[in-house]
């Protein structure tokens, strides 16, 4: 470990993150100094300290000090994104395709250690980190769950999404229009089917996309598309609807059962909430049962439920609320 002129460190490795904000770490530089010093190669290539050098850097800096390793390519790679794995935080996908790539390296390397598609997690005994084995022959999940402080059944999902999930599905990922619970269920399905189907899982619970996945393993791509195709669909605010009740529904019990009562004064705002509630829940009755060829006059109800919106909104603090200004 010795210092170097910053100016020689050549920063053309894919894994550094050189553009995020640094400022706390470069108070802490400030006050502490450099506690971690980065890597670089014998080609004054940096391999990790990404983040560290560029505080350094903005700090006005010219020397930092510095390990200088000597290791071949995969081993400069896996050094990287180990690197990343425990000091930065990644993206979701990000931190699937640093896993994938990761557990490649390893077992790449290292072709004694358990291999991945060997490991089976189904229960808390697995869940375990394996203490027993030496460092060099334990496995990717047991490894980087030390490292990380991520359980061995999370690692191996993320990796799982990465290696199974199609092209298309991938890219809903990185648009934000499927989660992980949903491409869990997705990558069930052969990657020809994923790329069919991905499109009509958006707008699915996970607990619904489990259920298609379920079917067409049944009965095949084919005989399922119409189904899917057809299935009614359940507004978002219906689902967050639902999700809401179940726990109103939970609070509600818990105050009955135990007799809970108060005299805060927010009880009277309680109270009155409750009974705008129950006239809204009346009319939401209404219109969910009503059949299509029923004619109702729903202006009332939607000027009410216009009134209460704006209550609401308009009980709510500003953003520039409890700000100092400049």
């Amino acid at each position: 470990m010795q210092e170097f002129d910053i100016s020689i460190i050549k920063t053309h490795n894919k894994y550094l993150r050189l553009d995020t904000n640094v400022d706390m770490l470069k108070k802490s530089i400030e006050t502490v100094g450099l506690i971690n010093p980065i890597v670089i190669n014998e080609n004054d290539e940096l391999i990790a300290g990404g983040r560290r050098f560029q505080a350094m850097k903005e700090l006005g800096y010219t020397k930092v000090l510095a390990v200088r390793v000597n290791k071949n390519e995969m081993e400069q790679e896996l050094i990287s994104i180990d690197e990343n794995l425990v000091r930065k935080d990644l993206t979701n996908i990000e931190l699937e395709q640093s896993l994938s790539r990761g557990k490649e390296l390893y077992e790449t390397l290292y072709p004694d250690v358990k291999r991945f598609k060997d490991e089976v997690i189904s229960t808390i005994i697995k869940e375990e980190i394996d203490n027993e084995t030496p460092n060099d022959k334990k496995s990717f999940l047991d490894i980087t769950s030390e490292k990380t402080g991520l359980s061995k059944k999370v690692i191996k999902s993320a990796i799982d999404r990465e290696e199974r999930a199609s092209k298309k599905v991938k890219e809903l990922r990185a648009l934000g229009e499927l989660n992980a619970s949903q491409t869990n269920e997705i990558i069930k399905l052969a990657k020809e089917d994923q790329e069919y189907i991905a499109d009509f899982m958006t707008d699915k619970s996970a607990k619904e996309v489990k259920q298609i996945v379920k079917m067409i393993d049944k009965e095949g791509l084919e005989n399922s598309m119409e189904d899917i195709k057809n299935a009614p669909h359940l507004p978002n605010e219906y689902k967050s609807f639902k999700t809401l009740l179940n726990r109103i529904n939970k609070i509600i019990a818990k105050i009955l059962i135990e007799e809970i009562n108060s005299e805060h004064d927010d009880k009277i705002l309680i109270l009155e909430q409750v009974q705008t509630l129950k006239t809204s829940l009346d009319q939401f009755i209404l219109l969910a049962t009503s059949s299509g060829s029923e004619q109702y006059d729903y202006s009332q109800f939607k000027d009410e439920a216009i009134a209460v919106l704006s209550k609401n909104n308009a009980s709510k603090p500003t953003s520039f609320e409890g700000q100092e200004h400049a």
